[in-house]
């Protein structure tokens, strides 16, 4: 029976690398964003390259990964990663390291690469794909009232009812000192002083203890982009901390009642990493500098609203708006970097999350089982 078990787990193994030897594998984070990448980028570059682009979910981190490349069976090509994972990643090396002016095309008007970037890489090991906002919503036909700041989505008081925010520390511990009425500064720079503090971390962590354990208010955790959404759309939460595109989608793309509000709203990048020695690292190399040059990440825009990293890619869907698939909503007004949306926000600082994250995960965690 043993040997049964060890023949089938190598089998298992061997049809894994045989299958993946022809196809290019990408973990991304799912639903209505996995399905941006594949139809805006993916799928164009599959058919352009004549190979396969495979897609599949995760949930963020460097735990899967490290588990494949510690059992000796990588089946990721390309992860879709935080900026601060990024940073680990590239110096626990675990992705390859790019020289982004060779391994990236230039925009169509010849700026290199580096240079028609919305902003420097946080690592050697990252390519931009998209800018999107950590930001919150509410169901219109559940709430009373009209919330409109970072503070109400902390008033039980006046907006009773359980909030949902994301399952770890990064972003809440921020809103949490934004709702509690810390003056954020340029980009949130006054945010991550405080936070460098032990007495501002005490504070955002008690700012998260006193909504979750409120008897008006109460915490629902989220993990996967889709959540938010559906739980708002149920009932169960009244509003709900997520991500900016997750709501369009829900709003324009299926004509639900909710309404984003984007004071506090955490600004953030999100990035491609090479997995090094992955199952096809040399198409995996082409299909991703195909997959973020300037038209490519223009095309993935029309399904969702998530500010290409490209600043040429900005500059196609400016000139041919209407921009999304419907022909008829224009996209930079509902981009996370336009300027009525930006009107107070914090710059994600991947820095920070790299030195700090491990050490405020823990505290999160026992807060959370202190609850």
């Amino acid at each position: 029976m043993k040997k049964l078990s060890k023949l089938l787990l190598a089998l298992s193994f061997a049809l894994s690398i045989t299958s993946s030897a022809f196809a290019v594998t990408v973990a991304s984070w799912g639903g209505a964003y996995t399905e941006s990448q594949k139809l805006g980028y993916g799928d164009p570059t599959a058919s352009k390259l004549g190979v396969d682009i495979n897609w599949v979910d995760y949930s963020g981190g460097l735990s899967e990964i490290k588990a494949q490349k510690e059992a000796g069976a990588i089946t990721w090509d390309i992860i879709d990663v935080f900026a601060f994972d990024t940073i680990n990643g590239c110096d626990e090396g675990i992705f390859v390291e790019f020289d982004f002016d060779k391994d990236f095309p230039a925009a169509p008007d010849g700026t290199p690469a580096s240079e028609d970037f919305f902003a420097p890489m946080p690592s050697k090991c990252a390519v931009g794909n998209i800018l999107y906002s950590w930001n919150y919503a509410y169901n219109s036909k559940n709430v009373d009232g009209t919330p409109s700041t970072i503070k109400d989505f902390f008033n039980t008081k006046k907006f009773p009812g359980k909030r949902a925010i994301y399952k770890s520390a990064l972003t809440n511990l921020e809103i949490a000192l934004a709702g509690d009425g810390v003056y954020m500064g340029k980009g949130g720079s006054e945010i991550y002083k405080l936070l460098e503090t032990e007495a501002g971390v005490n504070r955002a962590m008690n700012k998260i203890k006193e909504l979750c354990t409120d008897p008006n208010g109460g915490c629902v955790f989220w993990s996967a982009g889709a959540q938010p959404p559906e739980l708002l759309m149920s009932g169960e939460v009244v509003m709900a901390t997520g991500w900016n595109g997750r709501f369009f989608n829900a709003i324009v793309g299926e004509g639900a009642p909710l309404v984003q509000v984007w004071d506090g709203q955490g600004l953030d990048y999100e990035y491609f990493a090479l997995v090094k020695g992955g199952p096809d690292e040399a198409n995996a190399k082409k299909a991703l500098a195909m997959m973020t040059n300037t038209e490519m990440l223009a095309g993935s825009a029309k399904y969702i609203a998530y500010a290409p990293y490209r600043l040429s890619s900005l500059e196609i869907i400016k000139a041919n708006e209407p921009w999304y698939k419907d022909g008829k909503t224009e996209m930079m007004p509902q981009m996370p970097t336009a300027p009525s949306n930006t009107k107070k926000y914090f710059l994600v600082d991947p820095f920070f999350w790299a030195d700090n994250g491990t050490e405020l995960g823990e505290k999160w965690e026992a807060m959370k089982a202190g609850l």
